[in-house]
């Protein structure tokens, strides 16, 4: 259930909501920290204070110190340097009396009790203090007198050992202990001993004020933090998703993808991706409607050519009409095979294009292999020499690109130059450099040349100026090798030889 609600939140809440557990967690330590270090603080002082009341009761043993007020006033005097750094030491007789105060060593007992016997008090000993005051009940009250806390103190079973307890007011922190006095087991009286231990309440003031402050600063850290984290991260990437639904939905909402891609962060190159990415796929999707239309108007063509000859064969008995009617058949599933096989072949390109990846690769080598294999098949077939012209054998012509995909731009250059060539004709292959060293690939041929005021229409799917011969070729190939020079970074420019007959070819790599 809790990772549900938690997978259901935004990054903004999530990142706020585990903020707040944290934060949460971090408190409950702090105030189980602060609860403990009062205890442990008071816990420090009463060892001290036990410790001197230890010496004391030992130098009152040893000195044979009677619980008068004479003896006790004279014993005080000659041993104050045992409570020099408490505020008060007061001693009582075995019937609560008052015996001897630091306070007033007038030893007047009115003084002393005006002061000390009613307290607003804080027992600290808890097994202690729950066995002296069950007696009376006076944990039900607010003030208690210091007479019961002896006399309850008298009555516990943990009588002998020494019991704490606080006084708070508005300046002040005094802590006192109280231990009974024996000799050979008998009770003499009741030695107290007070501090001022202000020092522990301002310990425990500036570690609340630390926390206090700590807390208020992590907060206005994790609200800054929370802003920026929306306003420069959150927001930004809630506008990707919004971009992204709008092309999904084919919505015509504008969008401020072009904000985010001028930003110089990673979300900008991410945003310029997404947004080169769905162009890419539109132009793809947009490619692949136009092939489509275009794929099916071609086919049109030769399917109501096949289906008028075959209407005709079918109520003709002229032979020679009928062989002709046939050939015209023949033509048009050539024209369709052709058409379909050359479609076919184009989307695997496109399909592997995007896989294969660009290297360092010689353009003369390349050419060569080419050249020689179109050679081996047309100088013997159809006597056409192709010949390959380079600017100097040590120079060398290396272009980025993927081998298999030059090759078939120089092959189908060949295939259509061939297609418009004559019997007994050369074509020349040229490759060289230009004064800014970019590569030069010429296809020069001497067939009938372009017929077109502009030449850029030859690169168009299924352009239909074609040789007699057109059932052999689909009107793909120009346009495979202007997508294939277009991915190269190149460009590709045509045009009619301007001192003979024929066309020419050129393709400009850039420089590597």
């Amino acid at each position: 259930m809790f990772s549900n609600f938690l997978k259901s939140l935004s990054i903004l809440k999530k990142f706020l909501f585990i903020n707040l557990i944290v934060f949460l967690v971090i408190g409950s330590l702090t105030l189980i920290y602060i609860g403990n270090v009062k205890p442990n603080l008071i816990k420090n002082k009463k060892s001290k204070h036990i410790q001197i009341i230890d010496n004391t009761i030992e130098h009152i043993l040893r000195l044979n110190i009677k619980f008068e007020e004479e003896d006790i006033r004279r014993f005080l005097f000659s041993t104050r340097f045992l409570f020099q750094n408490l505020d008060r030491v007061i001693l009582f007789d075995n019937q609560y009396n008052l015996v001897g105060d630091t306070d007033t060593l007038d030893l007047d007992p009115r003084s002393f009790s005006n002061r000390l016997d009613i307290v607003e008090l804080e027992i600290l000993d808890e097994e202690t203090s729950n066995k002296i005051i069950e007696k009376k009940d006076i944990n039900k009250e607010k003030t208690v007198s210091i007479k019961d806390i002896l006399t309850n103190y008298s009555w516990s079973k943990d009588y002998g050992k020494p019991f704490t307890f606080s006084q708070e007011g508005y300046d002040k922190f005094l802590l006192t202990t109280v231990k009974n006095v024996t000799v050979d087991g008998n009770n003499i009286g009741y030695l107290a001993i007070s501090e001022n231990a202000n020092d522990i309440r301002a310990a425990i003031n500036e570690r609340k004020t630390f926390i206090l402050r700590t807390a208020i600063f992590v907060g206005i850290v994790i609200f800054v933090f929370s802003f920026v984290l929306n306003r420069y991260f959150l927001k930004p990437i809630k506008n990707l998703v919004t971009y992204t639904k709008i092309i999904k939905e084919k919505s015509k909402k504008k969008t401020n993808i072009k904000e985010l891609k001028s930003r110089n962060d990673e979300l900008g190159t991410l945003s310029n991706s997404l947004d080169d990415m769905t162009n890419e796929l539109q132009k793809r999707i947009s490619h692949a409607e136009n092939f489509s239309t275009d794929l099916v108007h071609e086919i049109r063509n030769p399917l109501t050519s096949l289906k008028s000859a075959s209407e005709i064969l079918h109520e003709t008995e002229d032979h020679k009409q009928r062989a002709k009617l046939i050939d015209i058949l023949n033509h048009d599933v050539q024209r369709i095979e052709r058409l379909i096989t050359d479609y076919s072949q184009m989307l695997k390109d496109e399909v592997a294009l995007s896989k294969e990846k660009m290297k360092k690769i010689d353009l003369k080598v390349i050419a060569k292999s080419v050249v020689d294999d179109f050679n081996n098949i047309y100088e013997a077939k159809r006597s056409i020499q192709i010949i390959l012209k380079e600017s100097s054998s040590q120079e060398e012509c290396f272009i980025n690109g993927i081998e298999n995909r030059i090759e078939q731009i120089i092959a189908n250059l060949l295939d259509n130059s061939i297609s418009f060539s004559e019997n007994n004709k050369k074509i020349l292959v040229e490759i060289y450099k230009d004064d800014k060293d970019k590569i030069i690939l010429k296809v020069i041929d001497e067939g009938k040349g372009f017929k077109e005021t502009s030449t850029k229409k030859i690169f168009d799917r299924f352009y239909s100026n074609r040789p007699d011969n057109f059932g052999e070729h689909s009107g793909l190939g120009l346009n495979i090798v202007k997508n294939l020079v277009d991915l190269h970074g190149a460009t590709i420019n045509a045009s009619n030889n301007m001192t003979q007959k024929g066309a020419n070819v050129e393709i400009i790599f850039p420089k590597t």
